[in-house]
């Protein structure tokens, strides 16, 4: 079996200059867990939140403010604005995406997402408040696409093996977003086929791009190791926490192929 000593690991990438490049690793894993994470239960709010009432006679709205759903919906918005903007920031980073643009349009999307839950969809009682509703629906569609195409074109070109797949999903999410409006005109089809196929779609790039990014700094890391199991098995650790193990416990690990 082999022990691996912790601290004895920490010094030796200190000394080889890669514990910088670790500790980036262990941020980059915590972050696509959590991203990925945010996104999924967004998803399976907005699903189980559109499916409440019949969702191609109510619209999302109608369910927020016909029924004692408000509070949810107000709920919803939130949780699914975050999730998005968040994941959306986080892809930007990853990419070294320059625009400050993309940051601005997000976060306007994001706010007009928890606009609309708040301001009330009633048009008999409050015919003012439901046309500004009606209006902040409609932009933060905009702002979304404004935030979302432009960086999904460019991710094309830096990433042409994703060109393909990447024009696929903005045509299920664009074409198939007007054709629920055309098909499903007053109703929550058009919206939850906008919302779930924005929150997969960004599922999609998190784990391409995240993967991708990951397995360039495990390179880094693996390349001058004889021992690969041994290695894999450190670019694991968080090292930062190593202090938190109890003192001369070496952890037993794989068994040594060698």
């Amino acid at each position: 079996m082999i022990n691996i000593n912790y601290e004895e690991v920490k010094d030796e990438l200190i000394r080889k200059n890669l514990y910088d490049i670790q500790k980036e690793l262990t941020v980059q894993r915590r972050t696509r867990t959590g991203i990925m994470s945010v996104l999924l239960v967004a998803l399976l709010f907005t699903l189980i939140f559109g499916s409440l009432k019949n969702p191609f006679i109510y619209t999302m709205s109608n369910i927020g403010n016909f029924f004692t759903y408000r509070i949810l919906f107000i709920i919803w918005a939130i949780i699914a604005g975050f999730a998005i903007e968040s994941t959306v920031i986080a892809l930007f980073k990853l990419e070294n995406y320059k625009t400050k643009y993309g940051y601005v349009f997000i976060g306007l999307a994001s706010f007009f997402l928890i606009a609309t839950a708040l301001i009330p969809a009633l048009k008999q009682v409050y015919p003012f408040w439901h046309f500004v509703h009606t209006v902040t629906s409609g932009l933060l569609a905009v702002f979304i696409y404004l935030a979302l195409v432009p960086f999904s074109r460019w991710i094309s070109k830096e990433n042409p093996r994703l060109r393909l797949n990447i024009k696929i999903w903005q045509i299920i999410i664009w074409v198939g977003s007007i054709l629920m409006i055309v098909f499903f005109w007053h109703s929550a089809m058009f919206e939850l086929w906008f919302f779930i196929s924005n929150i997969v779609f960004l599922l999609y790039l998190s784990l391409i791009l995240f993967e991708e990014k990951i397995i360039k700094i495990s390179v880094k890391l693996l390349m001058d190791e004889e021992n690969l199991n041994l290695a894999i098995e450190k670019t694991f650790v968080d090292l930062d926490n190593i202090r938190n193990r109890k003192p001369n416990k070496n952890k037993k690990l794989l068994k040594d192929k060698e």
